[in-house]
């Protein structure tokens, strides 16, 4: 209901919460006091800048949350939705695809104003428009609990651009991750996050994948890059960047000194991009996991790249997936690992390249130097790949049966080849100590789904904690514990995944 009238507030018992006041399209301010706290906060209410304030007082962070939202949904002429009455007082709220509109959104925001229990907000896909943005942006700046946000796929344009962008550069929000894909954002909106960020350093993650930019606005974000001290990820795939847009990409890259994680994938980088990126892995020492899976990098472009690897101390992970990558590429990528005595990589990520035998052997050697790294490759010409397809059904098993014969538990197993005898590891490090112990045997098949159960994405370590509650499950068949978490169905032993990945 975009009605531009004032609702008249609803007469109730003078023993029930007072209705919050008439509102207009300037000032809409709620509150659930009695009617001397109201008088009190008159004045300040009408120099206040936001139309979402509420008075901070002990009340408001322990009781009325629903009765708020609920009297925000009234005043607004909307429906409550009841997922957020149910999960208003959790953690993790995912209200995505729930059609709030411009209005539904301003409800959950003024409901949000004074809440200290919300930490990650979902909205993607609600049609939210650039009132609900306002409203969204007027609670952040009263809101200090809430630490991410996604309001991906709500087509916010340039005057949403503009309505984040002057939010960002005020540096006052408790908020770390902010979500925008999929925003029909252009060039225009490039320029606009990149004055803002380059002074920005509470953001630390901002996802602008899916979006229209194209060289000119990786010209602008090139620019950010260079001065901003606060990034440490950064997704900016699928969008259109070719040659000139990543070359200034990567200039902002060579000087900057906080960014990890940077996806590039789905662009337009061709050899040229490769080169520069390969002269960003020679000067950047910060960089750790880069994807510019499909960007057209041939053989020319993989050798640029491969120049950098040798001398670089800090990368991970490179993923370059769904590039024509030819035998000899692969080859090259490899051996620079293995000249590169200080490398970090754990995962190179070469999943549609075709390999020889001898490209194996020559990785056997490349494993033997760095045993933290796993290469994952489609498969070996010639080599029947049936007999792998299985093998990661016996590894869970494999240690059931060590961790019984010796009256242990599994996560005891996993406890003990980490020094600190902690439940998380690096990976490289869980890598390494499970290809080194001799308890179980266990191949890089079988380790490679391990870690991919096992794997969080936000701390990016193995936990071992899901294991603790196989014992739990004894009565189930091994074989089929195995296969369950080989194929990821969840048997509610993985507390520890994204809300994304359970069922």
């Amino acid at each position: 209901m975009d009605n531009d009238e004032p609702l008249e507030p609803e007469t109730t018992d003078e023993t029930e919460t007072q209705p919050l006041p008439q509102s207009s399209d300037e000032m809409l301010y709620c509150e659930a006091e009695a009617p001397s706290a109201v008088e009190k906060e008159k004045a300040a209410r009408e120099s206040s800048e936001t139309d979402l304030e509420i008075e901070d007082t002990e009340k408001f962070f322990t009781t009325g949350q629903k009765e708020l939202y609920l009297e925000a949904c009234k005043l607004v002429g909307v429906v409550p939705v009841s997922y957020f009455l149910r999960n208003m007082e959790e953690s993790y709220v995912n209200l995505n695809h729930h059609g709030l509109g411009p209005n539904g959104t301003k409800a959950i925001a003024i409901a949000l104003v004074s809440n200290t229990t919300v930490i990650t907000l979902e909205l993607a896909d609600n049609c939210i428009m650039d009132e609900g943005v306002l409203s969204l942006v007027e609670m952040l700046q009263e809101n200090y609990y809430l630490q991410e946000m996604n309001i991906s796929d709500n087509a916010l344009g340039l005057e949403g651009a503009r309505i984040i962008s002057e939010f960002l550069k005020r540096n006052t929000s408790s908020l770390v991750n902010l979500q925008l894909s999929g925003n029909n954002f252009k060039d225009e909106a490039a320029e606009l996050f990149s004055q803002a960020l380059s002074a920005n350093y509470r953001i630390k993650a901002v996802d602008l994948s899916h979006n229209q930019f194209s060289d000119k606005g990786g010209e602008s974000l090139g620019q950010m890059l260079a001065l901003n001290v606060g990034l440490l990820s950064l997704n900016l795939s699928w969008n259109h960047f070719c040659t000139r847009g990543a070359v200034a990409l990567c200039s902002g890259l060579r000087t900057n000194v906080t960014l990890k994680t940077l996806d590039l994938s789905m662009n337009g980088f061709g050899n040229e991009g490769a080169a520069a990126l390969g002269d960003v892995l020679r000067l950047n020492s910060f960089l750790a996991h880069l994807d510019v899976s499909s960007n057209n990098i041939g053989s020319e472009g993989i050798s640029k790249i491969s120049k950098g690897l040798e001398v670089n101390e800090s990368l991970k992970v490179l993923k370059l997936f769904l590039n024509p990558i030819n035998m000899d590429g692969a080859v090259l990528l490899i051996l620079s690992i293995k000249k590169n005595p200080k490398s970090k990589m754990e995962n190179l990520d070469i999943s549609n390249v075709l390999v020889s035998e001898q490209f194996v052997k020559i990785l056997d050697g490349v494993y033997a130097v760095h045993p933290q790294l796993d290469v994952i490759y489609k498969a070996v010409q010639g080599l029947s790949v049936k007999k792998t397809i299985f093998q990661c059904t016996n590894a869970i098993k494999l240690i059931q049966n060590y961790a019984d014969q010796h009256k242990i538990t599994i996560l005891d197993f996993f406890k003990s080849l980490n020094p600190n005898r902690m439940i998380t590891m690096p990976v490289g490090e869980f890598r390494k100590a499970m290809l080194k112990q001799n308890k179980v045997p266990i191949n890089r098949y079988q380790l490679r789904d391990l870690i991919k159960r096992m794997y969080e994405k936000k701390t990016g370590m193995v936990n071992f904690s899901f294991l603790s509650s196989i014992e739990s499950y004894n009565r189930i068949p091994l074989n089929v514990l195995c296969l369950t978490v080989c194929l990821g169905i969840n048997l509610s032993i993985s507390p520890h995944l994204e809300p994304s990945q359970s069922f």
